[in-house]
Formats: structure tokens, C-alpha cells, sequence
């Protein structure tokens, strides 16, 4: 049987709240990075417990959902500016809760979860704490912001190719392409007119690459599942993974370099 074509005024209206949801996305995350402290801490809790509940409907653990909050509850506590904030003993607790969840659960399924929301909170408390954080990570948002817009227009005006079609069917290099040259433009506008590092602009391209693997891992996920979309809590976008699936991946990597770039000479 085939279904009915959606009418366009549908289309426009998904694509009318598709970006009003995601410009109030932006307008929080900007706000929490530029005051930083609680706010941000309040919002990376929020965005690591919603990533983690997603992944235990996702991967069929979801009897075990509450244990993995609760785990991952701990390190993010230790998080917050009244503890010890970004630090390698939040790193150690992350390590700590996914043995934990691996020895209750007995699958490493929900335990890899536990990593996969964990890193990426650690990775944006601990960039916003360091000299100019809040460029770096304005960057980090905005490189993945402009991949996903460049990708989707791109996407939807060229067509072409499917990048990945057992992933993602939608996917196509032309996205891919289009989402890279958005990533480097913003970058260089960064660079030109807030002092971005120029070596950053360059690696923007790689993890704008990245990014959409991101993408692509978490579609292959819930193409696994039988799902389509992660969850249900921003209207026109889905859950919280869906929003942030290029983010998790490349948070880590951000970090990982800041970390090595202000290591003692």
C-alpha cells in the first residue's frame, strides 16, 4: 500500500517548527555558555540523563534505565561548581559508573551508554572552564550547528548519492559536502572577527566530518531499534540524542586537544 504524500503546507508547517524549536535550542545553549557555572552544569545534567534514558530504549535495556541514571547521577554531581567541577576524578566516576551498570546489567550495552553521555558533559564543563571558553565552546556548538543546517539544505536542494544508505537512507554526500563548507565558513568568520586560532578552523573540517558520523552512529542505532526518532521532547527535532549526536563525538575531541594544547611546555 502506498501512503499518502504529505501536503505541502505539512511539510512547511514541520519545517516552520522545526526551526523555531531549534533556534530556542540555540538561545538556551548560548545563554547557559555564556554565564557558564550552575546554569550550564544544570543544563549538561539535564542533557546527559536525557541522552543516557534514550540509549536504554534504544538499545533494549530499558529495565535497567534508572540504575544507569542513577550511576551517571554521581559523576555529574561531582561535576558542579560546588565540587570538584571538570576534573579527572569526574573522569575516574565515569569509568567507575559504567563498571558498575556493565556488572549489574551483565552487557556492556548500557554501560557503553554511561561513556557516551558522560564524556561529552565533561568534556563542555571542562572547556568552558578554561582561558576564552566561552569561544571554544560557542565553536564546538556552532561547528556542529552549521554541519547539521549546511547537511540538511544541502541535502534537501542537491540530493545526489546516499552517503551511508544502511545507516541513514537520507543521508547524501552532497549533504556531507554542504555541511563541511558551512562548518569552515563559520569557523573562519570566528577566526576573523572573534580571534578564533586559525589551526582551529582547519580542524573544524575534520570534525565536521566527525560530526556527522555522529550522525550516522545514532541513526544506525535507531535503525536498529526500529525507531524513528530517539524520543519525543522537542517538537519537529525528537529527543535529546537526536539533537546532539554530532555534539558527542566531537565535545571529547575538543577537549582532548584543548587539554594537550595548555599541557606545561
Amino acid at each position: 500500500m502506498v501512503e499518502p504524500a504529505v501536503p505541502e503546507s505539512g511539510k512547511a508547517n514541520e519545517l516552520q517548527t522545526r526551526i523555531v524549536v531549534g533556534l530556542l535550542l540555540i538561545a538556551a545553549g548560548g545563554l547557559a555558555v555564556y554565564f557558564g557555572g550552575i546554569l550550564l552544569w544544570l543544563l549538561v545534567v539535564l542533557m546527559a540523563l536525557g541522552i543516557i534514558s534514550e540509549w536504554s530504549g534504544l538499545t533494549g535495556r530499558l529495565e535497567n534505565r534508572r540504575l544507569a541514571m542513577y550511576a551517571l547521577s554521581v559523576p555529574l554531581a561531582i561535576m558542579s561548581p560546588w565540587a570538584a567541577g571538570a576534573s579527572f576524578l569526574a573522569l575516574g566516576l565515569i569509568i567507575g559508573a559504567a563498571m558498575f551498570v556493565a556488572v549489574f546489567d551483565r552487557s556492556f550495552k548500557l554501560a557503553t551508554g554511561v561513556f557516551y553521555a558522560g564524556l561529552p558533559a565533561l568534556a563542555i564543563v571542562y572547556l568552558r572552564d578554561i582561558d576564552n571558553g566561552i569561544l571554544i565552546v560557542f565553536w564546538t556548538l556552532a561547528l556542529v550547528w552549521a554541519t547539521d543546517i549546511g547537511a540538511y539544505f544541502s541535502g534537501r536542494a542537491i540530493g545526489g548519492p546516499k552517503l551511508a544508505p544502511q545507516f541513514s537512507p537520507n543521508k547524501t554526500w552532497a549533504g556531507l559536502i554542504g555541511g563541511v563548507a558551512l562548518t569552515a565558513a563559520a569557523s573562519f568568520a570566528l577566526h576573523v572577527y572573534w580571534a578564533l586560532p586559525l589551526y582551529l578552523v582547519w580542524v573544524s573540517i575534520p570534525l565536521a566530518i566527525l560530526a556527522q558520523m555522529g550522525d550516522l552512529f545514532e541513526s544506525w542505532l535507531k535503525r536498529k531499534a526500529g525507531a524513528k526518532d530517539s524520543g519525543t521532547i522537542f517538537p519537529g527535532h525528537g529527543g535529546v540524542m537526536d539533537r546532539l549526536d554530532g555534539l558527542i563525538p566531537v565535545a571529547p575531541v575538543v577537549a582532548l586537544i584543548m587539554l594537550v594544547e595548555n599541557l606545561p611546555a
